[in-house]
């Protein structure tokens, strides 16, 4: 009966973490260059099983197969294209496939595919609120004007025609060493520069967050919490009348 309890607060935590995530997803829905989140749980048999194991792995042996709890495994990022849309902004970039650009923060390189970019008062290319963007060569770029043309390779040209700087596009071998920080930049190590990816001036990524798909799993959740929470009170007032009754004998 008591491992009732555990399974049923193990659902309502995880239902909980999951409507945290689709809640950030549906909060950026607007914000360029967003990638969506997918929160992933396992049983704890299964997380159980890769904590105990020996360091070779592939010795490992089942030690039950009863699953007791849910336990988060991960948040997943879907780094699946947005929709490109024209904004006619002189300050406007979109990657078109692969890549990141990036960006000097306070606390070291950060990748987005934001490109909402505008000028500080220095005269650097910026991403607001973040920091300066970094050209292939891994420097800011000082542009003084956003009168600027740009082809598709993201070189950016004066009002005379001379050539500012390109863009860098940072790519990885494997998006599974980026992590999401608090500012919504993804830091890792290991880019690469992509001197051949497609840029799009005076354009913007949508966010790849899919609207009903959120607010499918935001109900789905909703209702799982809510059983969760009236079973569990059922099995509170069963263990109350059990202990009662005991105590009368």
């Amino acid at each position: 009966m008591f491992k009732g309890f555990y399974n049923l607060t193990s659902g309502m935590l995880t239902q909980g973490r999951n409507l945290d995530v689709v809640a950030n997803n549906m909060t950026n829905i607007s914000t360029s260059g967003y990638k969506a989140d997918r929160y992933v749980a396992s049983t704890f048999k299964d997380v159980l099983i890769s904590r105990v194991g020996n360091k070779d792995k592939t010795g490992a042996q089942e030690i039950g197969s009863s699953s007791y709890i849910l336990a988060s495994s991960e948040v997943a990022t879907d780094y699946t294209q947005g929709t490109l849309e024209t904004t006619g902004m002189p300050l406007d970039f979109a990657i078109e496939g692969a890549g990141f650009f990036g960006v000097q923060t306070a606390n070291g390189v950060a990748y987005t595919r934001g490109g909402n970019f505008s000028l500080d008062n220095q005269g650097y290319l910026y991403l607001p609120g973040q920091g300066r963007v970094l050209g292939q060569n891994g420097q800011p770029i000082l542009m003084q004007t956003d009168k600027i043309t740009s082809d598709n390779f993201g070189r950016i040209y004066g009002e005379t025609g001379n050539l500012i700087g390109q863009l860098g596009v940072f790519t990885f071998a494997d998006t599974a060493v980026l992590t999401r920080n608090d500012q919504g930049l993804f830091v890792g190590g290991g880019a690469t520069v992509n001197a051949n990816a497609k840029v799009h001036w005076r354009a913007q990524e949508r966010s790849n967050v899919e609207l009903v798909q959120q607010m499918t799993q935001m109900m789905s959740s909703q209702r799982a919490l809510q059983s969760a929470a009236q079973v569990s009170k059922m099995y509170d007032q069963l263990i109350s009348k059990v202990t009662n009754d005991i105590g009368r004998l």
